[in-house]
């Protein structure tokens, strides 16, 4: 009943997610479609968007302590699959036939995750926390992730690698240690609030040390891939690269499959591909979608004398650049 909550609360967790990601995007169009446009943040819509972002990501927090990491995090693909379906009422976008297809298969690996996932205890006290963080295996894998990691961010420093490979990468490497760290607070909170005192260990603020840093590099990383790729090509990547890491170290650090079943392992694995692969069926050939902009007139511009008209540049920062006198006279001669 307990890991049952756990399933129930990251997946409602997550659509909360999708409709908060919704709500914003048809704030920013709203906001665009004005003749005297506001800053989003004094939307009320979009605040909306952000408190329900905000109670989504405390409910998959607290999913954590009450469920495995290896099935918490393949949960995530009902934020992907919730934001196609949802985008439909709130964006007025057509359904495709991709979508059915990909949220069909994202469902039927989802219901396998929740069927086949490890059952393993969930009350997690700090002592156990601090064996966990001294095992040998777990030792093992910090070490090869941290060599890992700086060899991926020396061809990301030195060598200007920004590939988007690259760049996941090293956003899953991190995650990694988040969704550890995460799960070890969350399930110290829990006990600690039913009665067992657990946040006077060190190992708890250790904890929330790790999960500060590492979250705070792993959203680095990541609007640097936002920002030189497309959406539709990072989210699918990043949602793989990160629910592979974060089950590998649920089972390395939590050993949470150590009695399952060879068969129940092989039909986790199976709907681990079947979500993935409708998450990738959801993405694949999404356009991207830019805001109209309108052309501006240079005639109504004071202090030019152009009458010719500039489109800004959807991808840029700035509006577009204006020619003066001088600069016309120099690309003439």
């Amino acid at each position: 009943q307990t890991q049952l909550f756990g399933v129930l609360l990251a997946a409602v967790s997550n659509f909360l997610i999708s409709v908060s990601l919704n709500i914003q995007k048809c704030a920013h169009l709203r906001l665009a479609c004005q003749t005297k446009p506001k800053p989003y943040y004094r939307s009320k819509l979009w605040w909306c968007g952000i408190v329900l972002l905000g109670l989504g990501e405390v409910g998959n927090f607290t999913a954590y302590g009450f469920a495995p990491i290896a099935l918490v995090a393949p949960l995530g693909c009902v934020s992907v699959i919730g934001t196609a379906f949802i985008s439909v009422l709130f964006l007025k976008k057509t359904m495709r036939a991709a979508d059915i297809l990909g949220g069909t298969l994202t469902v039927t690996g989802t219901c396998l995750l929740v069927t086949f996932s490890p059952n393993v205890p969930q009350e997690l006290t700090a002592r156990q926390v601090q064996n966990y963080l001294v095992s040998w295996p777990f030792l093992v894998y910090l070490i090869s992730e941290i060599i890992i990691f700086c060899i991926l961010l020396y061809f990301y420093k030195r060598k200007a690698v920004k590939h988007i490979v690259v760049l996941l990468m090293m956003v899953a490497l991190l995650a990694s240690l988040t969704v550890i760290a995460v799960k070890a607070v969350a399930s110290m909170i829990t006990l600690s609030a039913k009665g067992k005192m657990q946040l006077t260990y060190p190992v708890f603020y250790i904890m929330i040390i790790l999960m500060a840093t590492s979250c705070a590099f792993q959203v680095k990383f990541l609007n640097q891939a936002m920002h030189l790729y497309e959406t539709t090509a990072v989210v699918p990547i990043n949602f793989v690269f990160f629910t592979t890491s974060a089950v590998i170290s649920g089972v390395i650090f939590y050993q949470e499959f150590q009695s399952a079943a060879l068969l129940s392992v092989f039909m986790f694995l199976f709907g681990c591909l079947l979500s993935f692969l409708g998450v990738f069926v959801i993405a694949r050939n999404k356009k991207e979608e830019h805001l109209q902009i309108p052309f501006i007139d240079c005639g109504h511009i004071p202090g030019q004398k152009l009458t010719g008209k500039i489109q800004p540049d959807s991808h840029s920062s700035h509006y577009g650049t204006l020619n003066n006198e001088d600069d016309l006279v120099k690309s003439q001669s």
